[in-house]
């Protein structure tokens, strides 16, 4: 097939769960043989990668199936909504490189607002392949974690109910995420449901053994809808009363951070070895999360064999559930408190249990299977 994928960025160029999606999709569908033209993007501020970067990263099974097509995505503005205009301005952009040859492809797939302005065109007769969208997680529609989330969500939601109702297919995680896709009033049928993926290379073959301590880890950035703030709450109070020790890999500001040897702030990692070596040494990986999508943080800490404590938010529950992990409300630093501590008091055996569950559940959702899974859901609807 040949396949157009408009993304907002790629990995590890531009950082965030959206930007893996994308990449290790189409190094993967491309790596499968399929053609793939590939619009990616860079903050204004940066330089689009080179040849030779791509290369690296994609790899040479790969690469010689992809086109790229780099673009700077518009600066962003002072005034609230700002990203919607500049989104719109990006998709009429890429729209303008390819509006010659939109008829050379099978299907448009594309992640966020990138296929705003295609839609547009289609809608007044502009003739074009199938076009699908990938919101991910659909936050916008999910409880916010404050006022200025809630906010933020309200001048999302019309835009993005739009361009799901313009699309002719949708790509949902599955879980709740197809339910508040199915809310909009969209067909079942124009949905596809297929989880995110991981590299096979992330996965261990065994796990660590336990120490005297249990170990946590939490990986990511420090956003409101992450619950680092209830986390955080949990531990103020915590670290007084139980052994153990909670590593944290993330831009987490000095304000927030809990004074305590139980608790090492590593800052920012990029590197994989590195975020492997310190999730090698922890048994439980923390996602105390607001709203989410299906968390790549989570299939990376399963494939390092940890159990799960999460939130039941987005299609967390497609991957985890009481066989290798531990529901929490989300936003409440008292259960999440509590539940640290019943874990820090579970013997060994019983969190080891499910750290095996983890480690072998994540074969199911390796990126060349992922990317199969795709490929055939577009074939039948070509």
């Amino acid at each position: 097939m040949k396949l157009l994928i408009l993304t907002d960025g790629i990995h590890p160029f531009v950082i965030g769960g959206m930007q893996k999606h994308s990449f290790y999709l189409a190094k993967n569908l491309a790596e499968q043989g399929h053609s793939i033209t590939l619009v990616h993007c860079v903050d204004a501020t940066k330089k689009l990668p080179t040849a030779t970067e791509l290369e690296e990263v994609f790899g040479t099974n790969a690469i010689s199936n992809i086109e790229f097509i780099g673009l700077k995505f518009p600066s962003p503005s002072w005034y609230p909504g700002h990203y919607l205009k500049e989104s719109y301005i990006y998709s009429r952009l890429a729209f303008d490189m390819l509006k010659d040859r939109l008829n050379t492809f099978d299907f448009i797939y594309s992640k966020g607002f990138t296929a705003w302005y295609f839609l547009e065109r289609k809608n007044k007769g502009t003739n074009m392949p199938p076009v699908s969208v990938k919101f991910h997680g659909y936050e916008m529609f999910q409880i916010p974690a404050n006022f200025k989330s809630r906010l933020h969500n309200m001048i999302l939601k019309s835009p993005v109910l739009w361009i799901n109702q313009h699309v002719d297919y949708i790509f949902s995680y599955g879980g709740k995420i197809t339910g508040i896709i199915q809310s909009l009033g969209i067909a079942s049928e124009k949905i596809i449901e297929i989880p995110t993926g991981i590299e096979s290379s992330w996965r261990a073959e065994k796990i660590k053994e336990q120490t005297d301590i249990i170990r946590f880890a939490f990986v990511g950035r420090f956003e409101r809808r992450k619950g680092v703030e209830e986390l955080t709450e949990a531990l103020r109070t915590l670290k007084d009363e139980c052994n153990f020790r909670f590593d944290f890999i993330g831009p987490i500001p000095p304000s927030v951070k809990v004074k305590s040897d139980k608790i090492v702030y590593h800052g920012s990692i990029s590197n994989k070895n590195e975020i492997q070596t310190i999730l090698d040494e922890c048994q439980v990986l923390v996602v105390p999360s607001h709203s989410e999508g299906m968390p790549n943080v989570i299939m990376e800490g399963m494939a390092r064999g940890l159990a799960i404590l999460a939130t039941d938010v987005g299609a967390v529950k497609s991957v985890v559930d009481d066989k290798n992990g531990w529901f929490v409300e989300a936003g409440d630093a008292h259960a999440l408190k509590q539940l640290l501590s019943d874990i820090i008091a579970l013997d060994v055996h019983t969190v080891r249990q499910k750290r095996i569950q983890s480690l072998e559940r994540i074969k199911l959702f390796f990126w060349d299977q992922i990317a199969v899974h795709t490929a055939s859901e577009i074939s039948k609807r070509l």
